[in-house]
């Protein structure tokens, strides 16, 4: 059975996230404050968080970033803020859906079930492996910790699951459309442009050339691939 976390301080919006849910068969556990939220997020296995942006102690965006630095739990961000920079952010601090209140219980409940299927996709797609290793680059993807020639870098929550898809298909050509819907999903259509901005970061931290990148590659006309050549 799905475990489903709620961090939300509006009792009513539980209420009714929990009535649901349930009728779907999730479990769901709750929190109204942002301290007690993140550390339930941290110290418990959940397949999906439900995470309010504004909340008591610490807010949504900073609980996103604690959450992701440690675990790749999916993340739908609950908000009354409907500004584009605000969608952005969800984007760039590794929200895997953003829903603007008030919102229909039907299409959150479509939006959950699209999040988990991708996120069970996304599984398949990384093959069973706890890391990967490639001329110099080295991915622990159970720590979400990565290696170039034995130091550390430090890669956002976007970035490290870029890699971790790409690198465990080496050879395999991604459009920026179809890493757009994998990693962040079909909520996101139009936002290709977020997919070209993190992989010239992501190359800006572990490549030695920008211009002959070495490890994610290039396909002209069609998109990225990691370079199966260089597969330990």
């Amino acid at each position: 059975m799905k475990k489903i976390l709620i961090i939300e301080d509006d009792l009513e919006i539980i209420k009714l996230l929990e009535i649901h849910l349930t009728d779907l068969i999730y479990t769901t556990s709750k929190a109204t404050d942002g301290g007690e939220g993140l550390d339930m997020a941290l110290n418990n296995d959940y397949d999906l968080i439900l995470l309010d942006l504004t909340l008591p102690t610490i807010d949504g965006i900073e609980i996103c970033k604690k959450v992701r630095a440690k675990k790749n739990t999916p993340v739908i961000m609950l908000t009354a803020r409907t500004e584009e920079i605000d969608r952005v952010l969800g984007l760039e601090i590794g929200a895997d859906d953003y829903i603007s209140k008030p919102f229909s219980i039907r299409e959150l409940l479509a939006r959950i079930k699209a999040v988990m299927r991708r996120t069970d996709n996304r599984k398949d797609e990384e093959k069973d492996t706890s890391s990967i290793s490639a001329e110099g680059l080295f991915i622990d993807i159970d720590k979400r910790k990565v290696l170039l020639d034995d130091h550390k870098v430090e890669l956002s929550p976007k970035e490290f699951e870029l890699l971790v898809l790409m690198a465990s298909n080496p050879g395999r050509n991604y459009s920026r459309t179809e890493l757009l819907n994998i990693i962040w999903g079909y909520n996101f259509d139009g936002y290709e442009h977020t997919v070209n901005s993190h992989i010239n970061r992501l190359r800006a931290k572990i490549e030695s050339d920008m211009a002959h990148p070495n490890y994610i590659l290039t396909t002209w006309g069609v998109g990225y691939k990691f370079n199966e050549d260089i597969i330990l």
